[in-house]
C-alpha cells in the first residue's frame, strides 16, 4: 500500500559527505523533519574527482542538480601509462577503462558534488557540525540519541551514512571486522603542486603490485598524487600513526626514477594525507530496528570500482522513496534493500572480477597490459570488451522507480 499523505517523521542522518545530504534532500522533499550530524566543522571541499554514471546521473537529474554538476565537470581526457623507467607505454581515454560514456557521464570534484548537495539544504535542514553520535537507544517506538557534545535528542529513525568506517554501524551492528572485506591494497592520496605540466589527465607508473599516479584537473594550482601497493595483511598498526603511514608507503617506493622521489616527498610534506586500505563492506542486512545504513556504511564498493558515490546517490533516492511510500519503516527498509542490494553487489563486483589495469598484481599481468597499450587499436578492443563492458552494465543495472509526489 502506498501512503502519500502523513505526518512528517523525525530522521537523524549521521554523515554529510555524499549519501547523507542526498538522502536529506529527498526526505526533506517528502516532508520529513531531517537533522544531519557531521563530525567535521563543515561540508568538506576540494578532493579528487569522482564519477557520476549510469543510474546515478538520472538520480542527480531528478534532484535538479544536473546543470550545476555539468558546469563543474572536469573533463579528464587521457590516461597515460609509463613503465618502470618512466617511459611512455601508451594512453587511453578514461571511458575505455571505466566503462563510462563520453559526453554523458559527469566527473566532478568531490567537494563540488558535496557543495551542490548541501547548498539547497542549508536553510531547510538542521545540520549539527563538529558533533557525532555517542550512544543510540532504540526502544522500539523511537531512538534516543546522546551526542558527543552532550546534546540529547529523540528521533523516529536514524540513518548511518557515515562511510566505510561507520560509527553508526559500529554502535548498532558491532565492530567492523566481521563486515569488512580487505581487497589486498593499501593507498595514500594527497595533493602537491602541479609542477609537471599536466591538465585534464592522469599519468600512471607501475611495477607489479604497485602504482603511482599523478592526476591533474587544471594546469595550474595543485594536483592529486596517489601511491597504491598490494599487501597481504592490512597495516592496522599504522592507522593511528601518520609517521608510520608515511614510512610504510615510502619503503614501498624507493626507486629514483620518473617522479617517484617527488611523489614520496610530497606525501611526506602533505597536510591533507588520506591513508586507508582498499576494502568493501558486506552485511547480511542493512537495517536493525529503527536504524538503517546507506552509502559506504552499508555497501562500500571500494575506490577500485569507481562507483562508491554513484551507488550512494542511487541508494539515497531509493531509501527516501521507500520511506515515503510505506507508513511502516520496517516495510520501507525491506523494500529499500530488495531494490538496492543487487545493484550494490553488482557494482562491488567491478572491484573483484579480475586483474586491475591500473595496478596489475604480477609481472605477467603487467606485461600483458603493456603489450596491449603499445597497440592502441588492440587496447581499445580489449578494454571495451572486458572491464568497460562490465562496468557500463553495472552502472545502469537499476532503473529508478517513481515514488509518490514530493510534499
Amino acid at each position: 500500500m502506498v501512503h502519500t499523505s502523513r505526518p512528517a517523521r523525525r530522521v537523524l542522518i549521521s554523515g554529510a559527505s555524499i549519501a547523507g545530504p542526498a538522502l536529506a534532500h529527498w526526505l526533506d522533499r517528502y516532508g520529513f523533519e531531517v537533522t544531519v550530524v557531521e563530525k567535521a566543522a563543515a561540508v568538506r571541499g576540494g578532493g579528487y574527482a569522482i564519477d557520476v554514471r549510469g543510474t546515478a546521473r538520472e538520480a542527480v537529474d531528478r534532484m535538479g542538480l544536473l546543470p550545476a554538476l555539468t558546469e563543474a565537470h572536469v573533463d579528464s581526457q587521457r590516461i597515460t601509462f609509463v613503465d618502470a623507467a618512466g617511459e611512455t607505454v601508451g594512453s587511453l581515454q578514461p571511458e575505455q577503462l571505466t566503462g563510462g560514456e563520453a559526453g554523458v557521464d559527469l566527473e566532478v570534484r568531490r567537494g563540488d558534488l558535496a557543495d551542490a548537495l548541501y547548498a539547497p539544504l542549508r536553510d531547510r535542514v538542521e545540520f549539527l557540525f563538529e558533533d557525532s553520535i555517542a550512544t543510540l537507544d532504540d526502544t522500539g517506538d523511537a531512538v534516543h540519541v546522546v551526542f558527543d557534545s552532550g546534546l540529547r535528542r529523540t528521533f523516529d529513525l536514524v540513518v548511518g551514512a557515515d562511510g566505510l568506517h561507520s560509527n553508526t554501524r559500529r554502535l548498532v551492528f558491532g565492530p567492523e571486522e566481521p563486515f569488512h572485506r580487505y581487497l589486498g591494497h593499501v593507498f595514500v592520496g594527497f595533493t602537491l603542486p602541479n609542477e609537471f605540466g599536466l591538465a585534464h589527465e592522469a599519468v600512471i607508473w607501475n611495477e607489479p603490485g604497485r602504482s603511482a599516479v599523478l592526476y591533474a584537473h587544471e594546469p595550474a594550482g595543485r594536483l592529486h598524487g596517489f601511491l597504491t601497493f598490494t599487501r597481504e595483511a592490512p597495516p592496522f598498526d599504522a592507522f593511528r600513526d601518520p609517521r608510520a603511514q608515511r614510512d610504510l608507503v615510502a619503503a614501498r617506493f624507493p626507486e629514483r626514477v620518473w617522479h617517484l622521489p617527488r611523489l614520496v616527498e610530497g606525501m611526506r610534506e602533505a597536510d591533507d594525507l588520506f591513508f586507508d586500505i582498499v576494502s568493501q563492506i558486506h552485511l547480511r542486512t542493512w537495517s536493525h530496528g529503527r536504524v538503517v545504513l546507506a552509502g559506504d556504511a552499508a555497501h562500500a564498493t571500494s575506490f577500485i570500482s569507481g562507483q562508491g558515490s554513484s551507488v550512494a546517490l542511487v541508494g539515497a533516492y531509493v531509501l527516501a522513496g521507500e520511506l515515503a511510500a510505506y507508513a511502516d519503516h520496517t516495510e520501507a527498509f525491506a523494500a529499500y534493500e530488495r531494490r538496492m542490494r543487487p545493484f550494490a553487489e553488482r557494482n562491488q563486483a567491478l572491484a573483484t572480477s579480475g586483474g586491475s589495469a591500473v595496478t596489475p598484481a604480477t609481472r605477467q599481468e603487467l606485461e600483458a597490459r603493456n603489450a596491449l597499450l603499445r597497440d592502441p587499436e588492440a587496447a581499445a578492443r580489449a578494454m571495451v570488451t572486458t572491464s568497460a563492458r562490465e562496468g557500463r552494465a553495472a552502472h545502469s543495472s537499476l532503473e529508478l522507480p517513481d515514488y509518490p509526489p514530493s510534499a
